[in-house]
């Protein structure tokens, strides 16, 4: 019983690291965002937590979509990786698809951006590939 409380504890725990980094996507310094973006980014990567993603998928979508417009070089690119890790944890079902459907634009834009950073334009064209590959329902 004690082992399973504590498991228990320990999920809430990691749960609430989660939400703070998701509410760090919106701070005004660059660099707690990009620590944010690291965390979430290890976090989908080591872990599936598509329940717990599947509420929050909106507000996620939302805070990526900040960080691809306002940030630069090295904040598009954790969030073009976040945002494939994301993808992945939603699945191929309607939500992964209202992701991927959603930031699509913006993932073509950084893409196609010559004054965006190396590093961003290939994590969003990784992104832009593994997301249709996972989630496009539409076969073009």
């Amino acid at each position: 019983g004690s082992e399973a409380a504590g498991e228990q504890g320990q999920e809430e725990e990691a749960e609430d690291r989660l939400k703070e980094h998701m509410d760090n996507l919106l701070d005004k310094s660059a660099k707690t965002r990009q620590v944010a973006l690291q965390s979430l980014r290890l976090a989908f990567s080591s872990k599936t937590l598509s329940e717990f993603l599947l509420e929050r998928r909106l507000t996620l979508t939302d805070s990526l979509e900040k960080c691809l417009k306002k940030g630069k070089g090295e904040e598009q690119a954790l969030a073009g990786t976040v945002l494939a890790l994301l993808c992945l944890q939603m699945g191929s079902g309607p939500e992964g698809e209202e992701v991927f459907r959603s930031l699509k634009p913006l993932l073509v834009s950084v893409l196609t951006d010559s004054a965006a950073s190396p590093s961003a334009r290939q994590s969003c064209a990784t992104a832009l590939g593994m997301c249709c590959y996972i989630a496009a329902a539409d076969v073009e």
